[in-house]
This record gives C-alpha cells, structure tokens and sequence, in this order.
C-alpha cells in the first residue's frame, strides 16, 4: 500500500495533460493505465510486421494553450505550420479541393462561396473558443463565477455584430444538411463539408441537434480545425505528452489495470481513497482523476451500490454507441487515385450527402452500409519510416459501422467488410488490391475491448445538446467533480468532448487546483 496527493486512471492524452498540469502545481501524481504503452487511441502500434499506425491518424482539434502550457516543443512535439489539404472524391466529379480559406476544382458559385462560409464560421467559433476552455456553471449556479462565465459568453455572442448574431442563433443547431445546402451545389463538396461535423458522432447531415457545434469546437484548435500530422507522427506527440509528464514528476505506471476504485465512508457521506488493482495492490491516494469514460468509471470501477439509483440510472441512459470503423492497410507502393497527382493530405470518400444519409440509415438497425463512407490519409508520406522502406500505410476512418452488428462480429463479417472496404478504395484508386500486404479492421466493437472505450465511442459519450456543457456527461457531474468526494472526471465524456483537444484534461486539473 502507498500514498499520494492524486492518481490519474488512465494514459490517454487527457489524462497525462491533466497529471502534468497537477505535477506542474505540486502535487505528488501516481498515473496508471492498463495498457502497455501510453496514448490510447493516439498511442502508435504495429499492426503488420513492420507497419506501424495510430488509429487516432490527426491533430485538429488541440489548442495552442495546452501546447504552450505543458511546453511540449522543448519535448519534441514542434506543430506543423501548414494543415493538410481535404480532397473531396467521387466517381462522378472531378476531385475538389479544400485548402484553408480556399476551394480548387469546384464550380465558380461554390467557389466563390467557400471564403464567406469559412469566415463566417471562423466568427463563430472564436466567440465560443473560451468556453471549451472553461469548466462549465452547474444548472442553477448564481454565483460570481458563475455569472461571470454565462456573462462573458454572452458579451462574445453580442460583440460579433447584430448580423452575425443572429446568424449563429440561426446555424448553430441546424442539421449540416441544411447548413451547407444553403451555400453550394456540388454534392462531393457538400459531403466533404460535412464530415467534420459528423465525424466520430451517431449523427448523419439530416440529424437535428449539435453538428455545427461540434464543427466549430474543433475549429477552435491550433489549426483552425484543418488537419496535421505531426513531423515524426502521432509517436511524436505522445512521447512529448509522456516526456513532459515524467519530467513534471509523475509517476507512470503502465500494464496496471484498475479493478476497482477504493470508496469509504466519510463525513460528507463517501469518499474516494485510491484504488485497488487487478494484481490486489492497493494504492491510496487523497483524490482520483479518472480519464476513462463515465460509463466505465461509475458503473464498472465504482459500482453501482455506491451511487444514487437516479444517477445511476442517467449513467446508464448516455448514449455511447460508437460507429466508426479503423481500416490500416500495409501497401508494397504509393497507390496512384483517379484525378490526383499524389494522395497527400486527407481524401473524403463520401460522393454525396445521401451516400452519408443511407450509410446511417443501415448502421443504426445494425446492418452494414452497401456503400460505407471514410476519410482517408497515408501517414507515411509525412512520417515514412512507420514502414519500411518505399512501402506505404493507407489509414481510413470508415462510417458509419455498428457496434452491435446482426449475427456478431464475427471472423466471417470482419474479413467480408474488409473485402468490401479494399474494393471500395479500388474505385477510387484502380490497382490498390494488388499492393495490399497486410491489413486491420478495427470495428467499434475492437476498440472498446482494446481500448476499454465503452460502445468504442470516441467521445466516450454522444455530444448531443442533451449531453453538453453544463449536461456533459449529466448533471451532477458535468463540473469534473462527482457526486463522490475526491473523485473527479478529465476524459473525453467530460466538458467539452473527445478528440484530441486536450481540453476535459486541463479543465479538470484547473478546477482541482483552484
């Protein structure tokens, strides 16, 4: 048995922001995640002899204060001044191009509406950027803080001018159907345009609730919401996270899964005294952050019967149905795609708002798509010794594929999605069948069980506008803190979402130190 001011449930980007943060502060931090290696969906693995790949494959959505906060460039981790271009493809269309503030290959009206919409959005996202960054006032609060916060937004909203006010009160819980229906006519343009809103959710560009907010959190990152890798790869950012917490003072303990954390009585009703592992140690501490998502926290390292039955029961009712598959491909060369002269940057392989439509539509009654939708990079063009020499790795977010799929997930249906998949890409890029060496199909339900991510959600839970703000995960919880004393929330289910922001991280470390 041994003590400490805190430990840290889990080695994700979230929780080794928030175990720096707290080091930096003071603290004596014990951090301990299951897994071998550091990073969680960030972390790099070999996934054919030779070929390594994170399923994470892109930073967008990481602030520049969490950068400069925890120092990371003197770790390693220098960001890439230039985004990655998005290349909008179709078999019908002429591949498109999204470049900053600027469009190639689309029609001269689309075009020429591409700058105004960005910068429209642009507005928008910087008058909300202080609010990820901020621990959200629970329902009811009133008090300075409080009022200061919900003033502050407000002041935001009302300074971006009259016009553009009342535009983001329009916009900001359309469907991005809707949204980009209203700017331009190419069907691949519109698609690619909606990704990012949609991406990692259980929403498709019909959805009524919080697409546009989701895009516009991730617009408030160092890159404006374009995409990077990293020089050196997301290995390269994960060892800087893991280079600046062991330089903090934390202390690092992986291959050590939590069995369960340790609560006992308290004058305040029940507190969080450490955690007990898998191997029977015991570690005690005088709070524990948990990184892993609420469902896991609560319901599995707490248990039930030391919660309320009604918070419980709203732990139970997040919805955390993840839809989003992992295809890593080993490739003997660089495939040739139909129209482009290299395939750098991200591909959008979505022809069409409907493509998308139809493709949620068979997901949510646990049926695969006939025509699933994905986004696309090669990670070895900027990071290329993640494989040997003149060979090549494909990486490929695919939507929308159901956790609970009809008859299991069995090896049959892994290998026959597989087969789609690959013939799928073969449209766009003729002849990849032939350089394919080896390949991984992560389905939702793979990266729950290897990445302990209940329903393999990326945000751990839906950021519906039920489940946001001051609701993210429920009332009761939405602060970091919980209902149990000493025991806090810093992960992705946690204000303001997932990806790999940071943000939840450093929020929770902020509200524990002041």
């Amino acid at each position: 048995m041994s003590a400490t001011d805190t430990i840290v449930i889990g080695g994700g980007h979230n929780g080794l922001i928030c175990a720096t943060l707290l080091a930096k502060a003071g603290q004596q931090v014990v951090l301990v995640e299951a897994a071998e290696t550091l990073g969680g969906l960030a972390g790099q693995r070999e996934f054919h002899t030779g070929f390594n790949a994170s399923v994470a494959q892109t930073l967008y959505a990481l602030p520049k204060a969490i950068i400069d906060a925890l120092d990371l460039p003197r770790h390693g981790f220098v960001p890439n001044v230039d985004a990655m271009t998005t290349t909008a493809l179709s078999l019908s269309e002429p591949p498109v191009r999204l470049e900053s503030s600027h469009l190639f290959g689309a029609c001269e009206a689309d075009t020429a509406a591409f700058a105004n919409y960005k910068k429209q959005l642009a507005t928008f996202s910087k008058a909300l950027a202080p609010f990820w960054s901020k621990t959200m006032p629970r329902i009811g609060a009133a008090g300075l803080k409080d009022l200061l916060t919900f003033g502050q937004m407000g002041f935001n909203i009302r300074t971006m001018g009259k016009a553009d006010m009342l535009e983001f009160f329009r916009v900001a819980t359309l469907p991005m159907r809707d949204l980009v229906d209203e700017h331009f006519s190419g069907e691949s343009l519109k698609a690619a345009l909606c990704w990012d809103g949609l991406l990692g959710s259980q929403l498709a560009p019909r959805s009524p609730n919080q697409g546009v907010l989701t895009l516009l959190n991730r617009m408030a990152g160092h890159w404006e919401g374009e995409h990077s890798v990293p020089a050196g790869g997301m290995k390269i950012f994960v060892d800087a996270l893991t280079s600046a917490a062991t330089a903090a003072g934390v202390t690092i303990r992986t291959g050590t899964p939590v069995a369960q954390i340790v609560i006992t009585p308290s004058e305040q009703g029940q507190h969080c005294s450490g955690v007990e592992l898998e191997n029977g140690e015991v570690l005690t501490s005088k709070r524990v952050i948990s990184s892993a998502d609420p469902k896991t926290t609560f319901l599995d390292l707490v248990g039930p019967r030391h919660l309320e039955i009604e918070f419980s029961n709203r732990i139970r009712r997040l919805r955390s149905k993840g839809y989003v598959a992992k295809l890593q491909l080993a490739l003997s060369e660089l495939p040739k795609f139909t129209g482009l002269d290299t395939p750098s940057g991200r591909l959008i392989l979505a022809p069409s708002m409907d493509t998308i439509e139809f493709a949620w539509d068979a997901a949510k009654y646990g049926e695969l798509p006939e025509h699933p939708v994905m986004d696309v990079c090669l990670p070895t063009l900027t990071t290329p010794d993640a494989a040997p020499a003149g060979q090549h790795i494909l990486s490929a977010n695919v939507m929308y594929i159901p956790g609970e799929l009809k008859g299991g997930w069995t090896d049959a249906a892994r290998d026959n999605l597989t087969a789609q998949l690959i013939s799928q890409l073969d449209n766009y890029a003729p002849g990849i069948k032939a350089l394919v060496l080896g390949s991984e199909l992560l389905t939702p339900i793979d990266l729950e069980q290897q990445f302990r991510v209940t329903g393999g959600h990326w945000h751990h839970v839906e950021p519906a506008i039920d489940q946001l703000l001051m609701m993210r995960p429920t009332y009761e919880a939405a602060q970091y803190a919980t209902p149990i004393e000493g025991l806090y929330l810093c992960g992705s289910g946690s204000h303001p979402a997932g990806d790999i922001s940071g943000n939840p991280g450093r929020n929770a470390a902020r509200e524990i130190l002041s």
